[in-house]
């Protein structure tokens, strides 16, 4: 490679690291407004400290599956709509965030199905939430394993919209003339049943504790107002919210710029260091560094083609650097999580996948430095891709982050067990990928290239080792660990019998060529049977909803899952078929 091209090819990482870094600079004022400052608030919910922009984000993922949307021409962002739902109820209420794609609820509520995605608001939802929960009150009783498609859908937009209702009754009543105559009716005869209801409807508490007093002892308003009513103190953050609040439905940025100040003063006081904090997390969310690393994994995939059919000189090692760049954005993403959380890097479905594809890439890049045949970017910008692309959609279910299930709460074992076995299911993944890539190669290719094939068979048998070792030493960290937190090393769980599936399916596939019943064919045919074992064992028993690992029940991946599965087994059905099976060979003379 010139030096030139050596130059281009870099640069082009260089770039897409300056590219990611953009993502995290602070946003610009919406309408004059400091959106970002607001977002920026500490509060607690779902038993953790977190800035109100992570439920913002959250809480529109589950409601909008996106972080954003489009409202009278122009984008409005989570901390923008937070603001609307929590201060100006009546503008909230007629965007159209609301996701519904079942037929049988659109006709509920009386619409019509579109061509495109269906979006509601809360204001089209609204003449028919009694009936909206009536179907859905009949349908939660039922296990969400037996329900039906009608079933599902309605108690999922039954819980969105409840979401809604609570986010807009969490500072004031909705339809109440605002935080501040809250305050000044402290002590009349009806404030303290609204504050009650206030404390009912509370999706979060935004009010800190005393200094020096319990950390966990945040306030909602409902709790500040109704504890004023006996004759308490005004909590010191009532005021600046009621002044945010009343800036806010005056459209007068300058006051509400104040008043956001006078807030972030009131939490330094009462909670140092919460703000700090709070601004990691933010800068975090509005990088998305797996968002970004995902878009890096996809580009570096298609230069990648692109080169096995132009500038293969330039364009190869212009893919390993875009490789390496997202690498380096999904590593920092990773680490990011780490300190945020203060755990190992898993610790649920959505961490798990992010940890997966990290793994592949990195296993891909050492790959690709031992053969320098470009396949080992390949696969791992394909393996980074697609777990990524699954954490995505898993992220829409709510905070990613969010507190230890007691049964997870170690964080020796989530650094051990977890991270190990999680690391099998990594290697076993590559190896099926480039089990993947030998088959569309076979096919593709219109040379035969023996030592290539060759090449990538040696790398899936030494993926396959690696992972045979990790998701073995895994498991029987798990069986330890199971015996000292429920008095058995083993019960034949369905999540232990799926772990010992990959055990025994990498050592069969080792065993088989050791042993000469199977060459390269075989090995990379039964390499792909593995992403089905492992894909079985990782989401496929969570849908069981049985055992003493059902705390990670979900059933919304059946229809992917079964779709991956077959495609899997028509995977291999092309690798066992003979080399471009579809060309006619030409015939021999009588």
């Amino acid at each position: 490679m010139t030096f030139v091209n050596k130059y281009l090819a870099w640069g082009a990482g260089v770039l897409a690291l300056l590219i990611a870094l953009v993502f995290a600079l602070p946003g610009g004022k919406a309408r004059g407004f400091d959106v970002s400052g607001f977002g920026n608030l500490p509060i607690l919910e779902g038993g953790r400290v977190k800035p109100l922009d992570s439920l913002a984000r959250n809480s529109l993922l589950v409601i909008h599956s996106r972080q954003g949307f489009r409202y009278q021409g122009r984008t409005v962002g989570p901390d923008e709509w937070i603001l609307d739902v929590l201060f100006r109820s009546q503008v909230a209420d007629q965007q159209p965030i609301f996701v519904i794609d079942d037929p049988e609820v659109i006709s509920l509520i009386g619409a019509q199905q579109k061509q495109n995605r269906n979006y509601f608001s809360f204001g089209d939802l609204g003449p028919h939430l009694d009936e909206i929960q009536k179907q859905a009150s009949t349908a939660q009783p039922i296990a969400p394993q037996k329900r039906t498609r009608f079933q599902s859908a309605i108690v999922n937009l039954f819980d969105r919209v409840y979401l809604y209702y609570k986010l807009r009754n969490t500072l004031q009543l909705a339809g109440s003339p605002g935080l501040g105559w809250e305050i000044n009716s402290i002590g009349t005869p009806d404030a303290n049943l609204r504050h009650q209801d206030l404390i009912q409807l509370a999706q979060f508490r935004m009010l800190p504790p005393p200094a020096g007093g319990n950390p966990d002892a945040w306030q909602s308003v409902g709790q500040a107002l109704s504890a004023a009513n006996t004759g308490a103190p005004l909590h010191p953050g009532l005021v600046p919210l009621a002044k945010l609040n009343a800036a806010y439905l005056a459209d007068d940025p300058a006051s509400f710029n104040q008043a956001l100040a006078e807030m972030d003063g009131v939490v330094s006081a009462l909670k140092p260091g919460a703000l700090a904090k709070a601004s990691n997390e933010l800068v975090f969310n509005r990088a998305q560094p797996f968002y970004v690393g995902l878009s890096i994994y996809f580009v570096a995939f298609i230069v990648l083609c692109i080169s096995w059919i132009w500038k293969p000189e330039l364009l190869r090692p212009t893919a390993y650097s875009l490789l390496c760049a997202g690498a380096i954005v999904h590593t920092l993403g990773l680490a990011a999580r780490i300190i945020l959380q203060g755990r190992p890097p898993v610790t649920n479905l959505y961490s798990s996948a992010v940890f997966v594809g990290w793994g592949a890439v990195i296993l891909g890049l050492i790959i690709e430095r031992m053969y320098r045949k470009g396949f080992g970017t390949a696969v791992a910008a394909a393996a980074g891709f697609a777990s990524l692309i699954v954490a995505q959609n898993l992220g829409t279910e709510g905070d990613t982050m969010e507190m230890m299930r007691a049964v997870l709460d170690s964080n020796f074992w989530l650094a051990t067990h977890v991270v190990t076995i999680t690391i099998g299911y990594a290697g076993t993944f590559l190896a099926g990928s480039i089990a993947i890539a030998y088959t569309l190669r076979k096919h593709i290719a219109t040379k035969v290239d023996v030592e290539t094939d060759k090449a990538l068979a040696d790398m899936a048998y030494g993926i396959i080792c690696f992972s045979l070792f990790f998701s073995f030493v895994g498991t029987v960290l798990g069986g330890i660990w199971a015996d000292q937190s429920w008095g058995r090393f083993w019960g034949w769980d369905p999540k232990e019998n799926g772990a010992l599936l990959i055990v025994l399916w990498n050592a069969i596939i080792l065993h088989a060529r050791m042993a000469g019943y199977v060459r390269e064919r075989g090995i990379m045919m039964m390499a792909i049977f593995g992403n089905i074992i492992t894909a079985c064992s990782w989401f496929g028993v969570n849908m069981l909803g049985v055992g003493l690992h059902s705390y990670g029940f979900m059933d919304q991946a059946f229809y992917a899952l079964t779709i991956f599965i077959a495609s899997q087994v028509v995977l291999m059905g092309i690798c066992y078929a003979p080399p471009r099976f579809w060309v006619g060979k030409p015939h021999g003379k009588a």
